[in-house]
């Protein structure tokens, strides 16, 4: 996936979402319908100014962290703060449509923009990059941003700035993958947007704390983690009868273990979805709102049916041809 170096794309975290709290695989990619990048307040921008304005502030705002991490010999980059301060001077911004709240990475594509225009001696982010760059970045992203979530695992950046799938077999080892489009047949991934933002902070720590519940931690262990990792494999390796298998089951999981995650009013779609076996839906992210993910063999029938209940469906992945 070619890409304008300076713009960068949401990212969609397909399976991991909370398992990968307890070590289950993880499967990421970018999303290019949202993109974010740096750009400069001026009279000759045509712009929503006051989301300028704000942006602005808040990388003000982030400026002192950088300078806390520096000033204790912490910060893990050589990022170039003087420049940051001239530029924000001028009146850069994050120019962006990701939306926040969604479980899209919209803070992943700006740390990924702010390394890549105030680093210097950064690891490029292309296909060659070796297992060892791909760590130290996620090492150096996750320090960048645990400012906007108090702590990250730098996934999402790192997804951001090297804009390929990335498969997460432990958090020592991440490598960049392929998603078979023709192996599926007439498969697609949608994301049905909730039209409220999701708090990701509260709802993990009700996961974290769930954990330290024995029978809990037991279902993590024996069904959630297992059924993940099929989900990512049979993906990967283009079984689909098996990966809508493995998926059902992980959508019933979620229905029944992780009531906060899904919004009350999509209950009945969820379960809708497992019955008719027409779809399957999943979190996306942390959920409580933002995008619900779908998965497919009939998009076309599916999305028909969700635009006539009055749901908002945006295409993420699908299996094109000519044909289509």
């Amino acid at each position: 996936m070619k890409q304008n170096k300076d713009v960068f794309y949401a990212k969609v975290l397909l399976f991991g979402e909370y398992s990968v709290i307890c070590d289950s695989m993880g499967l990421t990619m970018p999303y290019t319908h949202f993109t974010g990048e740096l750009s400069f307040i001026s009279d000759e921008k045509y712009t929503d100014c006051e989301f300028a304005l704000k942006s602005n502030h808040m990388l003000k705002d982030y400026l002192p962290f950088l300078e806390d991490l520096k000033e204790e010999g912490k910060l893990l980059c050589n990022f170039d703060l003087e420049a940051f301060r001239r530029d924000l001077r001028r009146g850069i911004y994050f120019e962006s449509s990701i939306p926040q709240g969604y479980g899209m990475g919209s803070s992943g594509a700006l740390v990924a923009a702010l390394y890549t225009r105030y680093v210097r001696d950064r690891i490029n982010g292309d296909r060659q990059v070796s297992p060892e760059g791909i760590l130290r970045l996620k090492t150096i992203f996750s320090q960048l941003e645990s400012h906007f979530h108090g702590t990250s695992s730098g996934i999402d950046p790192l997804n951001c700035y090297i804009s390929y799938p990335l498969l997460i077999r432990s958090k020592q080892d991440i490598q960049i993958v392929g998603i078979p489009r023709n192996k599926h047949g007439n498969g697609a991934i949608f994301a049905i947007n909730t039209r409220r933002a999701g708090k990701t902070s509260p709802l993990v720590s009700y996961f974290v704390e769930r954990c330290k519940e024995p029978r809990f931690m037991k279902k993590v262990k024996e069904e959630m983690i297992p059924l993940t990792n099929s989900c990512i494999s049979s993906l990967i390796d283009g079984d689909t009868p098996g990966f809508f298998q493995h998926l059902r089951a992980l959508s019933q999981f979620q229905l029944d273990n992780l009531d906060p995650m899904i919004p009350s009013d999509y209950r009945d779609l969820w379960e809708n979805g497992i019955r008719t076996g027409d779809y399957t839906l999943k979190l996306c992210g942390s959920g409580g709102g933002g995008f619900i993910l779908g998965f497919t063999e009939k998009f076309d029938k599916v999305r028909a049916d969700l635009i006539r209940l009055g749901e908002e469906v945006v295409t993420v992945y699908r299996n094109t041809s000519l044909d289509h």
